[in-house]
């Protein structure tokens, strides 16, 4: 049900992502975290293409870290903001953080191995919802806010995809 990956730059962390349905408690999910209680970055799932995006804003933010070139607070913030085409933090958050109103939620866990199984059973503890494949991600995509936010033209969607233009604009982000 979880998503688990070993980052290859950084072979020390696991990335982990759970994916929630019908969500009861977002707001609640929401307070926590910006209360530093939730040890992982919660997601609008209808803004993310795939699990791979989450996991190259996470090696992004990893590094910022180990870097100290972070330009939020905390790791699972910096995992939200890299994510995003634009360099607003505020935005970043209206967008791909999760509202009180949202019934789905993507949970990003950064762990060392020991560490792993006890976050995800805080983390399905915590949230009053139905834990779903994350391979089910894309049945609640919103692809059509997604090409407007990234502002991917027709020509690029007819000749690419959306995952390879939504991770070229993450990556870009920082030289443009």
């Amino acid at each position: 049900m979880c998503f688990t990956y070993q980052l290859d730059i950084f072979p020390d962390h696991k990335v982990t992502q759970l994916l929630f349905r019908d969500v009861k408690n977002a707001a609640e999910l929401r307070q926590n975290a910006m209360a530093g209680e939730i040890s992982g970055a919660l997601l609008n799932a209808t803004m993310v293409v795939s699990p791979f995006q989450v996991l190259v804003a996470a090696n992004k933010a990893i590094n910022l870290q180990q870097s100290r070139k972070m330009k939020t607070r905390s790791l699972f913030s910096e995992i939200i903001f890299n994510l995003s085409p634009t360099n607003n933090i505020s935005e970043a958050f209206k967008r791909f953080g999760i509202s009180d109103g949202d019934d789905s939620v993507l949970v990003v866990l950064v762990h060392k191995d020991e560490d792993g199984m006890q976050l995800v059973s805080d983390i399905t503890a915590t949230v009053d919802g139905r834990q779903v494949p994350v391979e089910d991600l894309s049945s609640l995509t919103d692809l059509e806010k997604i090409k407007k936010l990234y502002k991917i033209t027709p020509q690029e969607d007819r000749t690419g995809n959306v995952l390879d233009a939504v991770v070229c604009r993450m990556a870009a982000k920082d030289v443009m």
